[in-house]
C-alpha cells in the first residue's frame, strides 16, 4: 500500500468521524438553532475532506474535477440552507423572522 492510499483513507476515516460526532450533537442538542450549528461539519469539512481523498487518489482526473465541483456547490449552498431554516423556525415560532426578544413587540423596528 502507498503512502498515497494511506493519506487518502486517514482523510476518509476523519471525514466519517466528522460526520459521527456531528450526528451525535443534532441528536444531543434541543432546539433547531443549537441542532443548525453541528451541520456545518458535515456540509462542509467532511465534504472537503473527502475532496482532498480523492485527489489524492485520483490525481487530476474528471472524477476529481466534479468532486470538487461538488464541494464548491455545497460550500455555497450549506450556509444558505442553514440561514433559511433558522429563519423558517423563528417565523414558525414567532410568527416574523425579525421578532426581538429585547425590544417592546410594539415598538417599531429600525
Amino acid at each position: 500500500m502507498s503512502g498515497q492510499a494511506i493519506a487518502a483513507d486517514v482523510l476518509l476515516v476523519v471525514a466519517v468521524l466528522i460526520v459521527a460526532v456531528s450526528i451525535v450533537g443534532l441528536l444531543v442538542m434541543h432546539t433547531v438553532y443549537r441542532k443548525v450549528h453541528y451541520l456545518t461539519p458535515v456540509s462542509l469539512v467532511a465534504p472537503l475532506l473527502v475532496a482532498v481523498a480523492v485527489t489524492i487518489r485520483s490525481g487530476y482526473a474528471e472524477n476529481t474535477g466534479q468532486t470538487w465541483l461538488a464541494v464548491a456547490i455545497m460550500a455555497v449552498a450549506g450556509p444558505i440552507l442553514c440561514h433559511a431554516t433558522v429563519r423558517a423556525a423563528r417565523i414558525r415560532e414567532r410568527g416574523d423572522w425579525r421578532a426581538i426578544d429585547n425590544l417592546d413587540a410594539t415598538r417599531e423596528l429600525p
